[in-house]
């Protein structure tokens, strides 16, 4: 059974940094996709980062410049490092895995932590 555990949301004023993790089940490491969505109240739900098991990375343009991801096989965990956080980066935030290779759907979600920044 898959399973993604996220951590690390919290309140942060703008211009702070928040780091959120995704520990995942141990036999996910053959998973090729690996992704960080968000969700605000009232709005459709976003892909922010998106990560490959060969290492490339791609970012929402809205994100790109403040945001990086990575991921720590060795320890089955992806990460979201957040800088510069505006308050509308304030959303739950979910990681996201697939066994595909196209890294367009994600069979495998996480809970969700919540981010919120205020001004």
């Amino acid at each position: 059974q898959v399973q993604l555990v996220e951590s690390g949301g919290g309140s942060v004023q703008a211009g702070g940094s928040l780091r959120l993790s995704c520990a995942a089940s141990a036999y996910t490491n053959r998973f090729y996709c690996w992704a960080w969505f968000r969700q605000a109240p009232g709005k459709e739900r976003e892909g922010v980062a998106t990560i490959t098991g060969d290492g490339r990375t791609s970012y929402a343009d809205s994100v790109k410049g403040r945001f990086t991801i990575s991921r720590d096989a060795a320890k089955n965990t992806l990460y979201l490092q957040m800088n510069s956080l505006k308050p509308e980066d304030t959303a739950m935030y979910y990681c996201a895995t697939d066994l595909g290779w196209a890294c367009t759907t994600y069979a495998y979600w996480g809970q969700g932590t919540q981010v919120t920044v205020s001004s």
